[in-house]
């Protein structure tokens, strides 16, 4: 009777999965969603401790320490949350990743130990099931080391890195982990079986480091999108061992829906997915991109204020700037403030704008900014012409021409704003520091580009304090 219900459980919280994702497509909805979902694994969760029973009929043992552990990560992960910042949500969201991937790699090796234990029985060790367990250790294990070095470097802790061949040298990782993995399972029986076993754990591991290592500029978003998707499909492996439908369905429905968003990432950056599966972009070139650009324009917050009273249409570009500022609610003032005077004022919104997909809608919508006004790139681009002033906060890379003019820039070939296309372009900045891709950007030395120096929460309330006294 108890495991009837449970398989109820389980399809309630397969079911919960499926309509919060959808639900989760839309800012509205989005947290909603997410309560809906969390509900659905609280109950397979609960479900699973008091209702699971084995061939022998016996339930989950050690209810203490289940709980210990659950209270203990349910306080650190409020705590956590609470605290985070939304400049520091990439850096928070590549932890979940990492975890996502370390508990992967955790259920296949506990299950290799106790298929190891039986001295490996056929019936158990069919080449289905070993080649699910290796597929969840070596996701697992990337997206786990992946995941830690691509928190380092959005913290700062950590700078691009990479040498000669690396390309090769990855692929190679990737191909000895693969083939002695399929080698271990060929014969189980071997007394070398435990030590091959321990390579490939730590070659999936080495893999993770070296790929995200030389990753740089704006292509860090590509890559947490395809870690998630990879700690989703190691997560699925997981519920295939264990033949828990939960796990296995939440598991696809993240790989799945992470695999999509890298595609669509990839297309939106002009990247191939193979490159960065094997590390081939991102800041090794980032010194290629530095030249001369000549002497810049300063423009001060009156006459600021003046052109956007009284232009007709003003888009904002939001950037990591706006978000280190926290000045998404005092930008939403502005927006308020401009369309008061009848100025049409709208939000352009490049796919990596951010340091994580969607960093800049989830920001703005914080604010109640309606999303009606985000435009996304190609939108924004077709708008560009009539725009009479583009207000950019903080953004960089995602305006930098150099995408399209410098073959030898390590953002080249990435599609970009095109915010030179409007009447005239405000940039406001701390300094004339390069942005995150470590290359300067010649449209701040264009005749139509006037820098606004400062920081974007403050340079905003003198805006809205000029803007009143006009």
């Amino acid at each position: 009777m108890g495991v009837s219900i449970l398989s109820i459980i389980y399809i309630v919280g397969a079911i919960t999965f499926i309509i919060g994702l959808k639900m989760m497509s839309h800012p509205d909805s989005a947290r909603k969603g997410n309560m809906i979902a969390g509900a659905g694994m609280l109950a397979a969760i609960l479900g699973t401790i008091f209702l699971y029973k084995n061939e022998d009929g016996t339930g989950l043992q050690n209810h203490l320490w289940i709980f210990g552990a659950i209270v203990i990560g349910t306080l650190y992960g409020v705590i956590a949350a609470r605290k985070v910042k939304m400049t520091g949500m990439p850096e928070m969201v590549s932890l979940f990743n990492g975890l996502g991937g370390a508990s992967a790699t955790l259920i296949s090796v506990v299950e290799f130990n106790h298929l190891a234990e039986l001295n490996f029985p056929a019936e158990l060790s069919t080449p289905g099931t070993m080649a699910i367990l290796f597929s969840g250790i070596i996701l697992g294990n990337i997206t786990f080391s992946g995941s830690l070095i691509a928190w380092a470097k959005l913290s700062g802790k950590l700078k691009d890195f990479a040498f000669q061949g690396q390309h090769i040298v990855n692929i190679l990782l990737l191909l000895a982990s693969i083939v002695l993995s399929v080698y271990i399972s060929s014969d189980l029986q071997s007394e070398n079986t435990t030590v091959l076993f321990a390579a490939v754990f730590l070659l999936s591991l080495v893999y993770g480091v070296l790929f995200v290592m030389p990753i740089g500029g704006a292509d860090m978003p590509v890559v947490i999108s395809l870690l998630n998707s990879l700690s989703g499909l190691s997560a699925a492996c997981g519920g295939f061992l264990f033949d828990n439908k939960v796990v296995f369905t939440g598991g696809i429905l993240v790989g799945a829906a992470g695999t999509i968003l890298t595609v669509l990432m990839c297309k939106a950056m002009n990247r191939s997915l193979t490159n960065v599966l094997i590390g081939s972009f991102g800041g090794s070139k980032a010194a290629a991109g530095n030249k001369e650009q000549g002497a810049y324009k300063e423009i001060s917050l009156n006459d600021s204020a003046v052109v956007m009273s009284y232009a007709s249409k003003v888009m904002i570009v939001p950037g990591y700037g706006l978000a280190v500022a926290q000045a998404q609610h005092t930008c939403h003032e502005l927006q308020k403030m401009l369309e008061a005077k009848g100025v049409d004022v709208k939000y352009a919104i490049h796919p990596v704008a951010g340091r994580m997909p969607g960093h800049m809608n989830v920001l703005l919508a914080e604010a109640d900014v309606s999303y009606e006004k985000l435009l996304e790139m190609e939108q924004s681009n077709e708008e560009f012409p009539s725009v009479d002033l583009v207000l950019i906060l903080g953004a960089n890379d995602v305006v930098n021409p150099a995408a399209k003019s410098d073959p030898s820039s390590p953002i080249y070939g990435m599609p970009i704003l095109d915010v030179g296309l409007a009447k005239n372009v405000v940039v406001v900045k701390r300094s004339m520091k390069p942005g995150y891709a470590g290359i300067e950007n010649e449209l701040f030395f264009h005749p139509k580009t006037s820098m606004l120096f400062g920081d974007a929460k403050k340079v905003l309330q003198d805006l809205i304090a000029e803007i009143k006294s006009i």
